[in-house]
């Protein structure tokens, strides 16, 4: 069904900002390209809802047009517009508080996601997603702090003359109010970034119109970082010099006004990292190649954080992209009862943008972080060079070949051999590996040629982890996961020490548990993670599940290291877990074939008959062959 606070956002937005006027038909046309199906009732009803909340009025012509009441945008709220048949144009400056008091949508936050992106890609023109994604989470991000600060404002005002309140100020006039809303403990205490007035977002967008609007944001982008330490670095400040054309960074910002993040600040959380992660994930899809370099699929980050189950202490992530492993671990927590302070974050990322997207995504989540003083290559700048974690999660580039540098000879992290300078694969497991502590675990995404390749002494240093009886578990993915790369993956998890099943590798085949959601595009859907994560806990006897471990033949097996050492030390899962069984129906072999040559036989019998059928009637037509 098609949500009205969605429609009535893409029709307000479509109708021109100059005051002149668009026909009703003209209008109509153009939203039936964003919304298949669009009926000329449903059209009507959004235009004389906007048209009695006072946002738009009725022009002149034939056919009837409409025009904007004084070229604002519609801030929804997460509402749909006043629909109310005896309601009356809204005086000037009384339209925000008409939107605020309208219906709940209907379809929510899925809703809002898509009208966004689809607005916001189709403002981009010829800009690169590349570029553009930092533009538009930049104004989300602070979008959500304006929000989240005023929200605060709004408690503090009504706590402090409340009497029955704890932050009730006695014999408090006006000033002292006002005086006292300024103090920076109030917003910090419960993680609130202080925005100074300068750079609050009804300032920004008070002047989304004007040329100068880039250095504007740029401007608050600077005030909030000074106000907020936390933040120094990490807020990427390009506004004024974005490539965009005339007055779309204007659109854009009234566009980012349309998201209502709310009054709580922990639902205000929920809808930001929403809209963040939905947005990370189209910008990944729109840059194909380039997108995998920030953006590891959801599904595989939750197999990843289900198979480790990281229930409390250090998190660290050397290639953290966009801080995606982190916010699913902190999502694994909070589903199991535990707190968002039960984990410490580290993280490392070479990439300055990405570093920076990574900050600002843990940061609207009030996560306490730690990604190094500044980006830097893991190798050869280590940032946590003493950090030993509890869990390591990782999805680092695949097979790269520039990474070697001649300060990494003799380096202590390679305890089973000096990886190959043309490939970095088994630079990253002995990496991860030695900042492991020495009961911490480790899930890591490798492409398949990691099990198996032998090249350049990486056949050895595979052999010495397999000995020295590091590798814990090995899973083979489904083909198509990865917006990026077509190049077969597997996850490997490694165990400083093992407690349970020590000799024993787990090998899982999950080649065959994806689901396709589009003509390209194959994900692990929740019974396939829960599968593969159950299928790893019950063979650890961990407690995380009550089923008990069995091989399945096709699916997983339990094996020895001796009978791993026997396969030259190959990983590969499909070489260990054998066929999948199929049902014997006990019927002997020798009337099986019988009765299959008889079926075959009275087949291409009838078969015959066809060919002859065929051949009378297309001669009766005057076609023989």
């Amino acid at each position: 069904m098609l949500d009205p606070q969605t429609l009535s956002t893409a029709l307000l937005a479509a109708v021109p900002e100059d005051g002149s006027s668009i026909g009703n038909q003209a209008l109509q046309d153009q939203l039936k390209t964003q919304f298949a199906g669009l009926t000329e009732a449903q059209f009507m009803a959004a235009r004389d809802a906007l048209i009695e909340a006072g946002q738009l009025r009725k022009g002149r012509g034939r056919g009837g047009s409409v025009l904007r009441a004084d070229g604002v945008g519609l801030n929804t709220e997460n509402k749909a517009p006043e629909t109310k048949p005896a309601a009356q144009p809204a005086a000037k400056g009384k339209r925000g508080k008409q939107a605020q008091e309208a219906a709940p949508a209907e379809t929510g936050i899925d809703a809002i996601k898509r009208t966004l992106w689809a607005s916001a890609d189709k403002l981009r023109a010829n800009m690169d997603a590349a570029e553009y994604k930092h533009i538009v989470l930049g104004l989300i991000f602070i979008k959500y702090v304006s929000d989240t600060f005023q929200a605060r404002r709004k408690e503090l005002e009504r706590r402090f003359t409340d009497e029955r309140d704890d932050y009730y100020l006695h014999d408090a006039d006006a000033e002292f109010l006002a005086e006292e809303l300024e103090e920076r403990d109030y917003y910090r205490e419960v993680n609130v970034f202080w925005v100074p007035e300068g750079a609050r977002w009804e300032a920004l967008r008070a002047s989304a119109k004007q040329a100068d609007i880039g250095k504007r944001i740029d401007d608050a982008l600077v005030l909030i970082e000074q106000e907020n330490p936390r933040l120094k670095g990490i807020l990427d400040k390009r506004f004024a010099r974005a490539q965009l054309p005339d007055g779309k960074l204007g659109e854009l910002v009234d566009l980012v006004s349309t998201i209502g993040f709310g009054d709580e600040p922990g639902a205000a959380r929920d809808v930001l990292g929403q809209v963040y992660e939905y947005f990370l994930g189209e910008f990944a899809n729109a840059e194909g190649k380039k997108g995998g370099q920030f953006y590891t699929p959801a599904s595989i980050v939750q197999t990843l954080v289900a198979v480790l189950a990281p229930h409390h202490g250090q998190v660290y992530d050397p290639c953290c992209g966009s801080g995606g492993m982190f916010v699913q671990s902190e999502r694994f927590i909070e589903s199991h009862g535990g707190k968002l302070g039960d984990v410490s974050i580290y993280g490392q990322e070479s990439n300055p943008t990405t570093w920076r997207l990574a900050a600002m995504n843990l940061a609207i989540r009030g996560m306490d972080y730690n990604l190094g003083k500044d980006p830097g290559d893991t190798f050869t700048r280590n940032q946590h060079p003493d950090l030993r974690a509890d869990f390591v999660l990782a999805n680092p580039p695949f097979n790269i070949s520039d990474w070697w540098h001649g300060s990494l000879d003799n380096d202590p992290r390679w305890v089973y051999g000096t990886p190959p300078a043309g490939n970095a694969n088994y630079a990253w497991l002995q990496h991860m590996l030695y900042h492991l502590k020495p009961d911490g675990r480790a899930g890591i995404v490798l492409a398949n040629g990691s099990m198996s390749s032998s090249q350049s002494g990486e056949g050895e240093i595979r052999a010495r982890m397999v000995e020295a009886d590091v590798v814990e578990c090995m899973v083979a993915l489904p083909g198509q996961l990865f917006f990026n790369t077509q190049i077969p993956a597997c996850l490997w998890f490694l165990a400083k020490s093992k407690h349970s099943r020590p000799g024993e590798v787990l090998f899982i085949d999950a080649r065959k548990l994806g689901t396709m959601v589009s003509r390209v595009q194959c994900e692990l859907d929740a019974a396939a993670i829960a599968r593969i994560a159950d299928t790893f806990h019950a063979w650890k006897a961990d407690g995380e599940t009550t089923q008990p471990y069995e091989d399945v033949p096709g699916f997983c097996r339990s094996v020895t290291l001796a009978e791993i050492a026997e396969h030259g030390h190959v990983l590969t899962p499909g070489r260990y877990v054998g066929a999948e069984e199929v049902d014997d129906d006990d019927e002997v072999f020798a009337d099986k074939m019988q009765r299959l040559t008889q079926l075959l036989g009275e087949q291409l019998a009838k078969g015959t008959e066809l060919d002859q059928l065929i051949r009378q009637k297309l001669g009766g037509l005057g076609y023989e062959f």
